[in-house]
């Protein structure tokens, strides 16, 4: 694995990041737009192993190339997991030219002070050294209001915890959602714009980042981001937004390409056929690719 190329890809590549880490809480939900309910399996281990067969089949389809998709985010149990013979992010990596990056976050808090801080992620050091293969990493709080003290409180712990990442010698996809339904979404927006420029204007030389931000209500507000010579790139996120309205949001905004996980996914069926399947992704993958480039 060449760090080298992963970055210049991260940097330069044409196309978005898939956001294929549903985790304990997300996958059922995930499972049941898939086609999947809660009747079909009887254990968390046949769970996820239902969730790795539709990640799996995702990678494998025709259309999920690093011609349209430059990076993949990965949930931890997915690495330990291998499509023909290889490790998942090797095969990315190896076989389809995408760069692996690993979600690390536990989980959310309890809402306070109109935010959601992330849970402590007990060893994190441990989980880097593992990793193999890995470019990078993600992790998730959530912001609810435009509320100056919670949404500076999630961008410190935020910057925390890309520190540790950077010190192990990966790249950390930082990652405050601002909900969509949130009634002072552009408000909130404008904070964490202004929290976000001066963490990273605290950043040491030699410590880079990668922003996964919520399309924002003021088109191209995150261009000052995207151009910090700390950030290698601003990704969005999709919110929960139906794919076409991510999509025509994100083509607003000409300095983010997507990371979406569920506009991805959207009309994907286990009961498909394997045509019917990848026509269904290379379609969603086609609509992704135009409005991030």
């Amino acid at each position: 694995m060449s760090k080298a190329e992963q970055r210049a890809q991260m940097i330069n590549g044409t196309g978005f990041i898939a956001a294929l880490d549903q985790s304990g809480g997300s996958t059922p939900k995930a499972l049941a737009l898939y086609g999947v309910e809660a009747s079909d399996y009887n254990s968390d281990e046949e769970m996820f192993g239902e969730i790795q067969k539709m990640r799996a089949r995702i990678i494998l389809a025709d259309d999920f190339t690093k011609d349209k998709v430059i990076g993949a985010i990965l949930f931890e149990r997915t690495l330990g997991e291998e499509i023909e013979g290889r490790k998942v992010a090797d095969y990315l990596w190896s076989v389809k030219g995408i760069v692996p990056f690993l979600k690390i976050d536990k989980g959310l808090e309890e809402q306070a002070n109109g935010v959601q801080m992330m849970k402590p992620i007990p060893s994190l050091a441990e989980t880097l050294a593992k990793a193999d293969g890995v470019f990078g990493t993600k992790e998730r709080s959530v912001i609810h209001e435009a509320n100056a003290d919670g949404i500076a409180a999630v961008v410190a712990q935020q910057f925390d915890v890309a520190r540790e990442v950077t010190d192990a010698g990966m790249v950390p996809i930082v990652e405050p959602e601002v909900n969509i339904h949130s009634e002072t979404k552009a408000e909130a927006e404008d904070i964490l714009n202004a929290e976000i420029l001066n963490n990273l204007d605290q950043l040491a030389e030699g410590q880079e980042v990668m922003l996964k931000l919520t399309i924002p209500t003021q088109a191209n507000l995150y261009d000052a981001l995207a151009d910090h010579p700390r950030v290698l790139r601003v990704v969005a996120l999709s919110g929960g937004y139906s794919t076409e309205e991510a999509c025509d949001l994100l083509g607003r905004n000409g300095k983010m390409i997507a990371s979406f996980s569920r506009a991805l996914t959207e009309g994907l069926s286990k009961q498909q056929s394997d045509a019917e399947f990848n026509a269904a992704l290379g379609a969603n993958i086609d609509k992704i690719f135009k409005a991030s480039v």
